[in-house]
Parts: C-alpha cells; structure tokens; sequence
C-alpha cells in the first residue's frame, strides 16, 4: 500500500461524514477524540484513526477496508531481478547495441551537454545521471516495479488520454489562471534527454522502498545535483469534476483554470511512473520543511501543461525524497503528513 494523498481541490473530508462514533476508540492510541476520523474494520469492527494508520490514510476508502489483522497482509514479493523481464517490464528500446554498452554511449554525449549546461550564466535545469554499474541500475529499476505490480500499476511515463476521460486538446496551458511559466528550449531539450534515457534503460539513480509508517517511498541512490530533473508526474488525465469525490492514490493539479469545468487532475492510479511513490511533507512544522529537498512545477511545455520534480538543493545518497504536496495552492491538509 502507498501512503493515500492528493493534491488537488477536492471537498474537505472533514465535512463529509457525520455518522455517531461515540463509543467507538481508535486501537492505535486509545482515543474516541477526531470521530469524523475514524475508521471501522468492515470484518472485526474496530476502530482505527486515519492518521494513526500506518501507512496513512487521508480519507475513507470506497468500498470495504480491513484492518491490518483482518487483511492477511503478506510480505511484498521483490520482482525477480532478471535482465530480461525488466527490459520487457518496463519497455525499453531494444537495439543491435547492448544494453550496457548503450549506457557508455550515451554518458560521453551527456557530458558533453553537461559542459555546455555549466557555461551559461543562467542556471538550467540538468539531466540525472544514471549509475555505471548496470547491475544496480537493474535492481533500481526492479525496486520500482516491485512498487508497481504491488499497487496493481501499469508502468507508464507519458500523460495518458483514455475515452471518457479528459482529451489531450483540454490540457492547454493558457488555460491556466494567471498564466503559466513556459519551460526554456534548452530545459524542453533536456527533458526530452531524460524521456529518451529512460527508454533506453539508463535509469535515474533513485531506488524504491517500503517504510512500515510511510508506505512505499523513493531515496536517492547516488547523489542528485540541484536543478536537476528527477521525474515527470504522470498518469492518466481527467477533468477535476469527474474526481472530486473520487479517493484516488496521489492525484495531482495538472490545470488549475478560471473556469473551473476546465480544470485538470493526474490519477496515478492505473498507470504511473516512480513519482506517484514519491513523499510530501508535513508542511504545518518547521521538521516537515527542512525535509524538502525537490520542488513540484508546472511549467508549459509546447503548450501543454506538464509537471515537473526537481531537486531544489544537492540530495545526498541515501535520503528520502520529499516536496511540498500543497506547492503554492495552500489547498490541501498534510498535518498528518509523517
């Protein structure tokens, strides 16, 4: 399970129930306190807070929802670690060349933009770099489609448009209230160089896992410069009013328009990248903050609106990757946020 969280302008679940717990205590801390936020096993009746739940969760989920001694929850199966089934798992090109003989290639034309990215007096933004070692660029992609198939997600790393859903030709970023930051064509260049890295198998150098409080979530795996793209948030595209009352896992503002009919969300929840495993923090404490360590932007891309995760300070190895959910919008609650 990952932890549920949404970014978007849905109705405040506080004023949607008013069902009487008043003898009903949470298992986890005791308290009857926060009725509105507890939550009944459907088979042993117990109540649990919602923030007390681990991994949380920041609604009532649709449909029947059992507790951690009811579901008979088993140990997440690690996808098997072969070349083969990765290569297929996730798409990638095949070529005459090798796999890992791709990756040397491509790291001398990477440097060599690189060089170019360091000599400007405006700061762009930098492609990742993937790891040398192909085995651990394997069990970094292997990590990410452990997440995946233990979520039930297709990988994808494109915006889907599906029937009944939101067409590409609403995702128009001069939509956008107030206008929307159009992204460089040297910064368009270089996300087109990750898109591409990726679907030749040259992985960002970020390694999936599961945390008992936190659900599934994504560290560094070697160190991430600042400015530099981590991911595109993706997912298929819908119309804010088609998901208003929808619990989807980490839905995200795509569009925020005048005209709220034409507003748009990302529902990663059939088909999704390693953004959607990706943290927020607790923006309410000063502890949350200092956690950050990339920003969420949505910038105009050949006029469409695309998001964009990118590191806002130097990421050392090891350290778990965290942005502000709310970003400028103050829409959302994260108090509960771990």
């Amino acid at each position: 399970m990952a932890t549920r969280r949404r970014r978007t302008q849905a109705p405040n679940p506080h004023a949607e129930r008013e069902l009487d717990y008043k003898d009903t205590t949470c298992e986890e801390c005791g308290s009857g306190d926060s009725p509105a936020e507890l939550l009944l096993c459907d088979n042993c009746d117990r109540g649990f807070h919602l923030f007390c739940l681990r991994p949380i969760l920041v609604s009532v989920p649709n449909g029947s929802w059992f507790c951690h001694s009811c579901s008979n929850h088993k140990k997440i199966k690690s996808f098997p670690l072969v070349q083969t089934k990765i290569v297929d798992f996730f798409r990638i090109q095949r070529s005459s060349d090798s796999f890992h003989k791709l990756g040397l290639d491509n790291q001398k034309k990477r440097k060599r933009i690189s060089s170019l990215v360091m000599c400007k007096k405006k700061r762009r933004l930098l492609p990742f770099n993937p790891c040398d070692d192909q085995k651990r660029r394997l069990e970094q992609m292997a990590s990410l489609a452990t997440a995946l198939t233990a979520t039930k997600t297709e990988f994808s790393n494109e915006l889907t448009y599906l029937p009944g859903m939101a067409p590409r030709s609403a995702n128009c970023a001069a939509f956008e209230q107030g206008g929307m930051q159009k992204l460089s064509k040297e910064d368009t260049d270089t996300l087109n160089l990750c898109k591409s890295m990726i679907e030749r198998g040259e992985w960002p150098p970020l390694l999936v896992v599961f945390d008992t409080q936190e659900g599934f979530t994504v560290q560094a795996d070697r160190f991430i410069r600042d400015l530099t793209i981590v991911t595109e948030y993706v997912g298929d595209v819908d119309y804010l009013r088609n998901r208003e009352h929808d619990d989807g896992d980490s839905m995200m503002t795509l569009l925020s328009s005048a005209d709220p009919s034409k507003s748009l969300v990302i529902c990663p929840d059939k088909r999704s990248n390693i953004a959607r495993f990706i943290n927020g923090i607790n923006n309410h404490t000063p502890e949350g903050k200092r956690k950050q360590n990339l920003k969420c932007v949505r910038f105009d891309v050949n006029g469409e609106s695309r998001v964009l995760l990118i590191a806002s300070r130097d990421i050392r190895k090891g350290e778990r990757l965290y942005y502000d959910y709310n970003a400028y919008e103050n829409e959302y609650p994260t108090e509960h946020f771990v």
